[in-house]
């Protein structure tokens, strides 16, 4: 029965003596830690947040959309009061510079919301706003835009209307969606002389209900929902919108979790490797020990003790940096979050944190700590080095087994699905794995291959990178996956903004003209040639939804088993089609073949984009009728086609052959291609002055837009990356720092056989360039490996690679371990061998 009290002196005693190096173990996990707490705090303060503000999302009780007017509803009579709003995408002008842009416009009658309020400045503008009159509140993107005032007069339609108020907030709407489509807010009663509401836009009907306080909207509703099946008519409750905002948001803070578990698994990496060179040290005291009689299991549980007070102090202090942190995200997260996230200090994450940093701290160091029981007495006359291959020992693959085991637990608590936490296990798996083996792999080509007419500076400080007590592989490892995560995000979001260029690509269009009616085609094709523009695309566009698959209905697809009945959303949705025999630049046909009208008797056959056909159910050969205005129209399915939805261009789910669909009620889109942004103002502003209903992509505006969501997001993404490079930068300093007292016995030994200052900080500083180039190299090879799979498998767009971004990165990781490795060891380099020895 092992003496505890003597191993718990044994312990501090040790410890006492070893602090200095012991708390940079602990910085290793502080980083890690304090994430996982931040996160977890912060999501459990959303969630709570999500259900007190719940109502405030909505704005309302109850919400009742559809694509078509809603007409008189039961509900009517039941409310306390009700609002309605018409909202549709549409061009709006301000005159004083004739600028205009995309916007949601939002035609609004009554006091909606009923929860919350629209935020405006001046705070009169929003009562200003309901008093009456041609008054707009305009979100304040636009108004940034456009530069305008309050005051000022916006164009909607054919309307003019003064701004009252800059919409600062709306209920439920984030900052990332004011970004996409900034709303302008206009009293319903003058929606009709806009002359906005024509055939081909696409109109939403929204009616808001507020009933009595304790009222169960669930129950009230529940007479109501089959019929609101039968018209498409979407019913959303404050219990829906509080379920879909908490799934949204759960997943951003699982996602958020298992980058902070990255940090926390490079943590644990470096303190594998900070025990594994304090064993060594310990090594001589270890033989001592068994000499003196103690077993080799009390020996392990000595310097285990010391790893248990290390890892509580570490997991403590994470914890209380984590709890601070709250204080940051929900500025960080600002633009994504439609709520305002209170701070509050969450014990159940906080204790969470503390637990999971004193379990990985002792299970990681455990892998290099059951060294010691190989340590013999003869250690003391022969020295060895106490290990063992991990092949001849049992307990050493266990706590392997044992590190796997709690990653794809702990990504399992996180994500919910095995699946996803089986693929992130061999995600980390595969890139500790590739990391270790490029580090294995230069220890090796140098050991094999190194020249030995080298210079001897030059030879001393390659040789050092697989002498005892190198940190090459955990460097790599650390350092490497850092810069991975942190370069793959540069690389890729270069990807995607360098394919959203289309403005810049002499083959691609670069202005959409959609909503155009039949009888303004002639003259808005007019304005765009008399500019000596060419029309690449003109294309007719038929609105329809789906009636039956197979001879089912709606309502008896939902009687079917859910294993046997076709994707239910797809008889609610609107579809819009066009119509041609041939294929496009954008499409390949997969299956099937496109049959013209007439081949095969008088059936109508249609093409499917392969993607949304077959994901709903549908197979070659299956009958569809589609209603068109009330009109039927019995169709099959002759083909499916792959379609490049990221090419520009009118890329349809459906496709009709010509002879069909000519006499439909129709719109028509016009694509484009400008020669420079002032010449794409003018068409907009001529085009938009004459025929306000129509509206226009400007995609040179779009790749704006996409550059500042890219960047948010970007920003967020670069925010949680930063524990992963802080973390590497504290292994980086702690390796360093404990490595100091190997290379100190070098320093004194080179100095004592005569080599001077200057000699060994030639050695050190060219030890540290090869640490650091090889470190961020390797993560920079691994995430140009990354950003091709993603790009070529994922995004299915070109690779192209960010070289310039790539050699910052690496410079600046190398030169961090230059001056970080100067600093450790200038000491030991400035001061006489005797005055060292005397010191240690």
């Amino acid at each position: 029965m092992p003496d505890f009290g003597w191993i718990i002196k044994m312990a501090l005693r040790d410890f006492r003596k070893n602090i200095s190096r012991l708390l940079l173990f602990v910085s290793s996990i502080v980083v890690g830690i304090a994430a996982l707490v931040a996160i977890s705090s912060f999501g459990e303060n959303l969630t709570s947040d999500i259900d007190n503000q719940a109502k405030e999302l909505l704005g309302a009780d109850l919400v009742l959309e559809n694509n078509q007017p809603l007409g008189d509803q039961p509900l009517d009579t039941m409310a306390i009061q009700s609002a309605t709003e018409v909202n549709f995408a549409s061009m709006v002008a301000y005159p004083k510079s004739g600028a205009s842009r995309l916007t949601q416009v939002r035609a609004l009658e009554g006091e909606f919301p009923f929860y919350g309020i629209l935020e405006t400045i001046p705070v009169s503008g929003e009562s200003d706003f309901r008093n009456g009159g041609k008054k707009a509140l305009v979100e304040k993107a636009l108004m940034a835009q456009f530069n305008a005032q309050v005051g000022d007069e916006i164009k909607v339609g054919e309307v003019l209307f003064t701004v009252v108020g800059e919409l600062q907030k709306v209920p439920g709407q984030t900052g990332i969606t004011a970004t996409v489509a900034p709303a302008v807010y206009i009293p319903k009663a003058y929606l009709e002389e806009t002359g906005l509401v024509q055939y081909g836009s696409r109109v939403n009907y929204n009616r808001y209900y507020q009933f009595e306080p304790g009222t169960n909207v669930e129950e009230l509703i529940e007479p109501f929902q089959d019929q609101w099946d039968i018209d498409r008519v979407d019913a959303d409750t404050v219990e829906d919108r509080k379920r879909s905002t908490g799934r949204s948001f759960g997943n951003m803070a699982d996602f958020l979790s298992l980058v902070a578990f990255i940090a926390l698994l490079l943590g644990c990496v470096g303190v594998a490797s900070a025990v594994n060179v304090f064993v060594k040290e310990k090594l001589a005291s270890v033989a001592v020990l068994r000499c003196l009689g103690v077993s080799s299991r009390d020996v392990l549980l000595i310097y285990l003790t010391e790893i248990k007070i290390m890892g509580l102090v570490g997991a403590l202090l994470g914890a209380f940096l984590g709890t601070l942190l709250q204080y940051i995200l929900p500025v960080v997260f600002a633009d994504f979050l439609p709520v305002e996230v209170s701070f509050g200090i969450s014990w159940i994450s906080v204790g969470f944190g503390v637990i999971t940093g004193l379990f990985v701290a002792v299970l990681f160091a455990m892998l290099p700590l059951l060294k010691v029981r190989n340590v013999s007495p003869m250690a003391t006359l022969r020295p060895e080095t106490g290990d063992s291959t991990l092949l001849k020992d049992p307990l050493r693959w266990l706590v392997i087994i044992g590190i796997l085991g709690f990653i794809f637990g702990f990504s399992f608590f996180l994500l919910d699905r095995w699946t996803m936490a089986l693929g992130f296990t061999a995600f980390v798996v595969f890139a500790f794995g590739t990391l270790w083996g490029i580090g294995q792999l230069i220890m090796w080509a140098v050991r094999k291959f190194l020249p030995i007419s080298f210079e001897y500076t030059l030879r001393q400080s390659l040789a050092n990178l697989y002498r005892p007590n190198n940190q090459t592989v955990s460097l790599i490892a650390t350092i490497g996956l850092g810069t991975a995560m942190i370069s793959t995000l540069f690389f890729l979001q270069n990807q995607l903004l360098e394919e959203a260029k289309f403005a810049d690509k002499e083959d691609q269009p670069n202005m959409l003209l959609f909503d155009i009616q039949s009888s303004q085609l002639t003259e808005v094709k007019d304005k765009i040639l008399s500019r000596d523009l060419p029309i690449m695309q003109e294309v007719p566009i038929v609105t329809m939804n789906l009636d039956e698959i197979n001879g089912i209905d709606k309502i008896e697809n939902e009687e079917l088993p859910e294993e046997e009945d076709y994707s239910r959303w797809i008889y609610n949705r609107e579809f819009r089609v066009t119509y041609r025999d041939t294929l496009i630049s954008s499409e390949t046909l997969t299956d099937g073949e496109l049959i013209p009208v007439g081949v095969r008797g008088d059936s109508v056959f249609v093409s499917f984009e392969k993607g949304f056909g077959e994901g709903n159910g549908i197979k070659l050969g299956d009958e569809i009728v589609f209603n068109v205005q009330g009109r039927p129209i019995k169709t099959y399915v002759g083909s499916f086609r792959d379609v490049k939805f990221t090419q520009v261009s009118t890329n349809f789910l459906v496709l009709f052959p010509t002879g069909v669909l000519e006499a439909a009620p129709k719109f028509h889109v016009l694509i484009t291609k400008t020669r420079n942004d002032r010449e794409a103002a003018d068409v907009q502003a001529d085009v938009v002055r004459a025929y306000p209903n129509v509206s226009i992509i400007n995609l040179g505006t779009i790749v704006e837009t996409l550059e500042e969501i890219l960047g948010k997001i970007s920003f967020v993404i670069q925010f949680m990356a930063f524990f992963s490079i802080a973390t590497g930068v504290l292994v980086l300093i702690s390796s360093l720092i404990i490595s100091k007292y190997q290379r100190m016995r070098e320093s004194i030994l080179l100095r004592t056989l005569g080599a001077s200052s200057a000699v060994v900080s030639k050695i050190n500083t060219l030890e540290y360039f090869f640490l650091g180039s090889l470190a961020s190299l390797s993560g920079i090879i691994l995430s140009f490996l990354a950003t091709w799979l993603l790009s070529e498998f994922l995004f299915e767009i070109p690779f192209r690679g960010a070289w310039g971004a790539a050699l910052i990165l690496y410079l600046s990781i190398t030169v961090l371990t230059i001056v970080l490795g100067w600093l450790n060891g200038r000491k030991i380099i400035n001061k006489a061998p005797m005055e060292i020895l005397r010191g240690n």
